[in-house]
């Protein structure tokens, strides 16, 4: 039980570092945090990154004649990432993948050689060029963070995109990216490295907690549930481990799982509006179902967030 008290508690630290790390500044007469690099080894050749206040896990594929990463963290965090993989391979880094457009997910980017490739859902590149304020974050009318890539003149933006699946390179080292719809945003990409039987699934899948539906930037929970099936559906045979956006590494029934705790709170809201109850009143009563062992106990104004979302887009 206490394990299990434990776990929830990362779980929810891990589901806020968006918000509460992304495009933070130092207090004045504060020396910035230093920005450690924590890596973990999966396989000989592939290894997750992460950091205290650094955002979203970064993945790191060493193939034969280059390196793959998956997403960047937050502003400042390129650097150490790239002082990091010298430790792990001599290798140069060849190509970044984004899973989606989050600050704490591709700011990194910018610090990376222009000369990398970087690789997106076309409607991740279309958001990243925008740079939206995340819905559900921050106060409203609060005036939004600066766009990073346009303050670094483009670079870091994604040279190539894929709208269903995408293939790079082959053999052990090849890639398979797949889109299945919206969920966390409108260009969640899930990243498949088919040899190691692992995916890198963004925030789409952040770990045991109720989403950040970003309704700025094309997410939805409305559809959420049904994107996740179908990621399950497709991969749960090919894949063995699953790196979530924030928390530590999932399996395909975790997925599954999570599939149905989403489609459990679609419904939640759409009783309670069927029934004449307000957005406010559904999400002050919400709470983690009991059958849902592990899951972090949602901050308000998130659960507020996605039940009004949810509630303007259903009859």
């Amino acid at each position: 039980m206490k394990r299990t008290m434990v776990l929830g508690v990362l779980i929810a630290v891990g589901a806020l570092s968006l918000s509460l790390t992304a495009n933070q500044a130092p207090q004045a007469g504060q020396a910035p945090a230093p920005r450690v690099v924590e890596v973990e080894k999966l396989k000989d050749n592939f290894y997750v990154l992460r950091g205290q206040g650094g955002g979203g896990n970064t993945a790191v594929f060493v193939q034969a004649s280059g390196i793959t990463v998956v997403d960047t963290k937050n502003p400042g965090w390129g650097a150490p990432i790239l002082a990091k993989i010298k430790e792990l391979s001599p290798k140069p880094v060849t190509t970044i993948i984004n899973t989606h457009t989050h600050g704490d997910h591709v700011s990194g980017n910018v610090e990376f050689p222009a000369t990398v490739d970087v690789v997106t859902h076309a409607n991740t590149k279309t958001n990243m060029e925008k740079m939206a304020p995340v819905a559900g974050l921050g106060q409203p009318g609060a005036a939004p963070p600066p766009n990073i890539f346009t303050q670094n003149m483009g670079v870091g933006l994604p040279k190539r995109t894929f709208t269903d699946r995408m293939t790079l390179g082959s053999g052990a080292d090849q890639i398979d990216l797949h889109y299945f719809g919206r969920g966390h945003t409108n260009g969640d990409a899930w990243v498949v490295f088919p040899a190691l039987r692992i995916v890198h699934a963004g925030d789409i899948f952040s770990g045991k907690n109720i989403p950040l539906l970003d309704t700025n930037n094309g997410g939805t929970g409305v559809e959420i549930a049904d994107t996740l099936m179908k990621a399950y559906t497709t991969l749960s045979k090919s894949v063995d481990t699953i790196i979530t956006g924030h928390s530590t590494q999932m399996t395909p029934n975790d997925l599954r799982e999570y599939s149905e705790f989403n489609r459990d709170f679609l419904n939640s809201v759409r009783e309670g509006k069927k029934a004449g109850r307000s957005a406010e009143d559904i999400a002050k009563a919400y709470t983690i179902p009991a059958k849902y062992v592990g899951y972090a106990a949602p901050a308000a104004p998130r659960a507020l967030s996605n039940v009004q979302g949810i509630y303007s887009a259903i009859p």
